[in-house]
């Protein structure tokens, strides 16, 4: 164990979690994803309708079972054999949904959410819709500034999230952003913000774990 560089983290989280609030987000940290699991398991009623948006961190934290057996209906997408018009209605229904359960590619220290879809249905989860959106964080995912956030997700997250699913884009075979135009690119929507959505209750959990891509 290295005292110095989980000293470091620490203060790292700490301060991006007091710019969250300073932008009006409900923000706090965890030190485990064990202990962020049982934190939305607090958070969510267990009468809620839960979206989730596609997010290797939501289902690394293991939530996804543990809500299905305590009660919770749970919308999402990932889920082998459906045709394509059930895929789009699912995505729709967890747009509507009391609580929606994402990640962010990129988290400024300044507290600025930056992400980017293929489809769209995550990050517009996030701005509209849903009644209580939920985001859970690792410590991976801070970068200093946008641009860099965007550096990030062009050239850590949409390579290994192209690769994970099979698609025949350049960055999931060179591991990094050529600036393509593939036709089943999934660098297509890019959203940034800034501050709470004010119509949205908006929670922001941090973890000082390596969660997701």
């Amino acid at each position: 164990m290295d005292v110095n560089r989980d000293w470091y983290k620490e203060l790292l989280i700490e301060r991006v979690v007091e710019n969250l609030k300073k932008r009006g987000f409900n923000a706090s940290w965890s030190r485990t994803r064990e202990e962020a699991k049982n934190k939305l398991l607090e958070i969510i009623p267990k009468t809620a309708k839960v979206g989730i948006g596609g997010s290797i961190t939501i289902r690394e934290l293991g939530v996804i079972d543990e809500l299905t057996n305590r009660g919770n209906t749970v919308v999402h997408h990932w889920k082998s054999g459906l045709s394509p018009d059930e895929d789009f209605q699912i995505r729709r229904e967890a747009l509507m949904t009391d609580v929606f359960l994402a990640s962010t590619n990129a988290l400024t220290i300044d507290g600025v959410i930056v992400n980017t879809d293929g489809i769209g249905n995550r990050v517009a989860g996030m701005i509209f819709g849903p009644k209580h959106v939920i985001l859970v964080a690792g410590i991976n995912k801070i970068v200093k500034d946008v641009e860099e956030a965007i550096w990030r997700i062009k050239n850590i997250a949409t390579p290994m999230n192209a690769h994970r699913l099979g698609l025949n884009t350049p960055c999931a075979k060179v591991g990094y952003c050529v600036n393509c135009s593939s036709n089943v690119s999934i660098c297509r929507v890019t959203t940034i913000i800034e501050y709470k959505p004010s119509k949205t209750d908006f929670t922001i959990i941090l973890v000082n774990e390596e969660l997701g891509y």
